[in-house]
C-alpha cells in the first residue's frame, strides 16, 4: 500500500467539494456587468416584470367580473325637467317632458336595424360585447387632444344609456366594461338591440326609434323607409349636428353622414346596391316645439344647449335626462328691449298684403365686450311657429359686414398696395365698376360691380368703407393676401369652418356665411382693442348639490390694437357720414358696418359702443319650402339695406339696452393715417391698371345704400348675377370656389375653433 494520498478535488475545477457539492469549472464563471451594463434590466427581470402585469391585469379582470353586478335601470329612464334661469335667477324656461314608446324589435323593421347597426356597430352580431382595441385607440386621441373620442360598441352604449350614465369618468367606463360583458353573456343580442333602439336619444326630445320616427317623419317605426331608417341612424352620431330644422346649413353633413350609412349597409350586403342607388336623401319634417317654448323661450334654451354640448361641457344626452339647473347670462331687460326694437322697427311694419312680407325672418345677438357674456338674443317671431334660430344659423351671407375684417388685416399685416404704398384709411383706390382686381402678374379673374353699378373714381379706404365699394375692398383684400384675410377673421371670431370663408378676392362682397352670433363675436373683438376672449351663455350649471365645471374665459390678443383700433375709426365715420347713419339714434358714440347679401336675400348691420356690440341681420325666407327669398319690397320699403331696419332695430335696442348707463367715448390708438381725411369730389373712373393713387381723395355727398349685386329695384328681366361678371378676353380664369358647405367626414361634428359650433 503506497503512502501517497490521492488528490483531493479544489474548488471550481469541476470536481466535489469535500461535503459533496459540485463545482462550476474553472473559467466559466459569467463576468460580472460593469458599467452601463448595469443599469439595465436583465431578461429574467423583464420577463418576470411582464408576467407580474399579465397576472395583475387578469386578476383585475377576474376581480371587475365578478364584483360588478348588472345593476336595475338608472333614473335617466325617466327624464327630469331642465330649469334655465336668466342672469338675475328668475325663470326662463323649463322643458324636459319625455318622450319615449318602447316597441318590440319585431315591430323594428329589418332595414332601420340594419341602418343603426351600419352607423354604430357593424360587427355587433359576430363580435364581443367590448372592443378594447377600440377603446384604446379612442382613449389615444382624447389624450392627444383630438376631443373626447367613443371607442364604444351598441352593447356599452345601451349599458351606458339605460343602466349608469353619460358621466366621462374611468370609474363608469370601467362599470360599462363589465357590465358589457356580463349582459352579452345573460341577454341575446337581439335583447340587447332593442333595448338600445328604444333607450338612445334622437334629439327633438325623442327617446327611442318609435319616439324618433315620429317626431321627424310624422309615422310609426313600422313604416318607415330605407332612407328614412338610415336618416335616423345618422342622429344616433350625434341629433343636433343633422336635424336640419334647427340648422339647415348642415344638410352637406347630414347628407355625407346619410350616404356613409347607406354605404355601410351595401358593404354588409344588407342592402343591395341598386336599390341603394335609387334612394334620394329623405328631408325631415318640421319639429314641433312645446308650448312652453313660445316667444323668444325655445330658441334661447337651443342657443344654450348648444353651447352646453358643443363645448363638451355637459353631453346631448345627458343634458336631455333632465335635472339641471342653469343660469345663463341672459339678461331680462335687454332681452325684452330686444324684442321690443324688432317688433316696433320690423315687425310692425309688415302686411299681409304683401306676400314678400311673409318672408321676413330677423335675428340679432348682443354681448358686452368686457365680460364675453351674449345679455340678449333675437332668434326670430315665435319658436313655435318658427323652428329655426335666425341668431345661429350659418346659411345667409353677411354682405359688406365682412370688409372691416380686410381693413384690420391690412393695418395688422403693414400690407401694401401693388404699387408698394402704405394701406391706410387715407390710401386712395380706383373705384371704378366692374374693375378687374389686379394681383402682382395682372387680372386675376375677378371684377366685382358696385351696388347700382356705380363708378367711382379716386376714392380713399374710409370713404369707399362709408359707401361698401365693392371694387375697392376686392383689390384691398387681393393687395393683402386673402389667406392673411381669411385668417384675421378667424383670429377677431369667425370659426374656421364658417361655410363659404374661402381665400378668394370675392371674400370682400361677403359671401361667406357665417352667424349672427359669429359675427357679434367678431365685432365684440373690435370693440374689445383687438382682444378675443371665448364668449359664454352660461354662468353657473348645478345637479342637484353637484356644480358642473364650466371653461373658463380665454382671452388672447387676437390682432394688434391699433389693427382694432384703426378699424374701429372707420366704422364711426361709417355711422357719421355713410350708409350707417340711422345709428345715430342711439344716442351713443358707435361704429358699424351695414352689409346686403346678394339679391336682396338679407340685410345686416353690424355694431359697437365702447360697451356693448350687437348684430342684427333680416333674412329673407319661404315659410313653406324653407328657399331663401328676395326681400325687393318688403316693409314697404323699395329693397332692404342694412341701413334700413337692421340699423334701426340695433340704434332703438343700443339705446335701451345702455338706458340709464353713462355714454362713454372711445378710447382708440390708431395707426399713423387714420385721421379723418378731407371730402373733396370724386375725380371720374380712373384706368383699370391702377389699384391705388399716392393722392388722398374722396368723394362726398349724402350716405348711399350699401352694397348688393343688384339693382335698386326687383330685376324686370333676368335676375343679378350672382357669380362674378365675364371678364375681358383674355383675362385667366379665377380658381373654383365652393358656394356650398364645405365637406364633413361621415361623423364629424363640431369645431375647435369656436365655443359655439355647429
Amino acid at each position: 500500500m503506497s503512502d501517497q494520498q490521492p488528490e483531493q478535488p479544489q474548488p471550481g475545477d469541476g470536481a466535489a467539494t469535500p461535503d459533496g457539492w459540485p463545482t462550476k469549472k474553472a473559467g466559466k464563471r459569467r463576468p460580472k456587468r460593469t458599467g452601463w451594463r448595469r443599469l439595465l434590466p436583465t431578461w429574467r427581470m423583464l420577463l418576470g416584470g411582464f408576467l407580474l402585469v399579465v397576472l395583475l391585469i387578469a386578476g383585475g379582470l377576474i376581480a371587475g367580473y365578478l364584483l360588478v353586478d348588472i345593476p336595475k335601470p338608472n333614473d335617466a329612464a325617466v327624464a327630469q325637467s331642465n330649469v334655465y334661469l336668466y342672469s338675475d335667477g328668475s325663470q326662463l324656461a323649463r322643458d324636459g317632458v319625455v318622450n319615449r314608446e318602447n316597441v318590440p324589435l319585431s315591430k323594428i323593421p329589418k332595414t332601420v336595424q340594419h341602418a343603426a347597426l351600419a352607423a354604430e356597430d357593424r360587427g355587433f352580431y359576430s363580435e364581443s360585447a367590448v372592443n378594447p382595441g377600440a377603446m384604446l385607440r379612442a382613449a389615444w386621441n382624447t389624450v392627444l387632444g383630438k376631443g373626447k373620442q367613443s371607442g364604444s360598441t351598441i352593447t356599452q352604449q345601451y349599458v351606458k344609456n339605460y343602466y349608469l350614465g353619460q358621466e366621462q369618468t374611468l370609474s363608469r367606463k370601467a362599470k360599462e366594461f363589465f357590465i358589457a360583458i356580463k349582459l352579452d353573456r345573460e341577454e341575446s343580442k337581439d335583447d340587447i338591440l332593442q333595448g338600445y333602439l328604444n333607450t338612445s336619444y334622437f334629439g327633438r326630445n325623442a327617446y327611442g326609434v318609435q319616439a324618433a320616427a315620429q317626431a321627424y317623419f310624422d309615422k310609426d317605426v313600422g313604416d318607415l323607409t330605407t332612407a328614412q331608417g338610415a336618416y335616423l341612424a345618422t342622429l344616433l352620431n350625434a341629433p343636433s349636428a343633422y336635424d336640419l330644422s334647427a340648422h339647415p346649413e348642415n344638410k352637406r353633413r347630414a347628407m355625407n353622414r346619410w350616404n356613409y350609412v347607406l354605404d355601410g349597409m351595401v358593404k354588409e350586403k344588407w342592402l343591395g346596391a341598386a336599390e341603394r342607388a335609387a334612394m334620394t336623401f329623405p328631408t325631415p319634417g318640421k319639429a314641433k316645439p312645446a308650448a312652453g317654448m313660445s316667444g323668444q323661450r325655445g330658441y334661447l334654451v337651443e342657443a344654450v344647449k348648444t353651447y352646453l354640448t358643443s363645448n363638451k361641457i355637459i353631453d346631448e344626452q345627458t343634458l336631455a335626462s333632465g335635472g339641471y339647473r342653469i343660469t345663463t347670462t341672459i339678461d331680462k331687460k335687454r332681452q325684452n328691449a330686444f324684442v321690443t326694437a324688432v317688433r316696433e322697427q320690423l315687425m310692425d311694419k309688415l302686411s299681409d298684403s304683401r306676400k314678400v312680407d311673409s318672408y321676413v325672418r330677423a335675428g340679432g345677438a348682443s354681448i358686452d365686450p368686457a365680460t364675453g357674456k351674449v345679455v340678449a338674443l333675437y332668434g326670430g317671431v315665435d319658436y313655435t311657429k318658427q323652428y329655426v334660430n335666425n341668431a345661429t344659423r350659418r346659411d345667409y351671407q353677411v354682405g359688406s359686414t365682412f370688409k372691416p375684417f380686410i381693413l384690420t388685416s391690412a393695418v395688422q399685416n403693414g400690407s401694401t398696395t401693388q404699387d408698394g404704398r402704405e394701406i391706410t384709411p387715407k390710401t386712395s383706390y380706383d373705384g371704378t365698376n366692374r374693375r378687374p382686381v389686379q394681383g402682382p402678374n395682372g387680372p386675376v379673374g375677378f371684377a366685382p360691380p358696385n351696388e347700382d353699378d356705380v363708378s367711382y373714381g379716386r376714392i380713399t379706404a374710409t370713404k369707399a368703407m362709408d359707401k361698401s365699394v365693392n371694387a375697392v375692398y376686392a383689390q384691398m383684400a387681393e393687395d393683402v393676401g386673402t389667406q392673411k384675410v381669411k385668417d384675421t377673421a378667424t383670429a377677431l371670431g369667425l370659426p374656421k369652418k364658417t361655410p363659404n370663408l374661402n381665400a378668394f378676392p370675392s371674400m370682400a362682397l361677403g359671401v361667406a356665411t357665417a352667424s349672427v352670433l359669429d359675427m357679434t363675436q367678431a365685432y365684440a373683438t373690435l370693440a374689445g382693442h383687438g382682444e378675443h376672449g371665448t364668449y359664454t351663455m352660461v354662468t353657473k350649471a348645478t345637479k342637484g348639490s353637484e356644480e358642473v365645471d364650466l371653461p373658463g374665459r380665454q382671452k388672447k390678443r387676437a390682432v394688434p390694437r391699433a389693427a382694432a383700433d384703426t378699424t374701429t375709426s372707420v366704422l364711426r365715420s361709417v355711422v357719421d357720414n355713410g350708409t350707417g347713419f340711422a345709428a345715430q339714434a342711439a344716442g351713443r358714440p358707435a361704429a358699424g358696418k351695414t352689409g346686403t347679401a346678394d339679391d336682396d336675400k338679407a340685410a345686416w348691420f353690424a355694431g359697437y359702443t365702447p360697451d356693448l356690440a350687437t348684430v342684427v341681420a333680416v333674412m329673407g325666407q319661404d315659410p313653406d319650402s324653407a328657399v331663401q327669398k328676395p326681400l325687393y319690397g318688403a316693409a314697404g320699403q323699395p329693397r332692404m339695406n342694412g341701413g334700413g331696419p337692421p340699423a334701426q332695430i340695433w340704434a332703438a335696442y343700443t339705446a335701451a339696452a345702455l338706458e340709464g348707463e353713462p355714454a362713454t367715448d372711445f378710447d382708440l390708438d390708431v395707426d399713423s393715417g387714420a385721421e379723418a381725411p378731407s371730402d373733396e369730389p370724386s375725380e371720374p373712373s380712373g384706368s383699370p391698371s391702377s389699384s391705388a393713387s399716392t393722392e388722398p381723395t374722396a368723394t362726398s355727398g349724402p350716405p348711399v345704400s350699401d352694397e348688393p349685386t343688384t339693382p335698386s329695384a326687383p330685376p324686370t328681366s333676368a335676375s343679378p348675377p350672382a357669380e362674378p361678371p365675364t371678364l375681358p378676353t383674355g383675362a385667366p380664369t379665377p380658381p373654383a370656389e365652393t358656394f356650398g358647405p364645405p365637406e364633413d367626414d361621415d361623423g364629424a361634428f363640431g369645431n375647435e375653433d369656436s365655443l359655439f359650433y355647429p
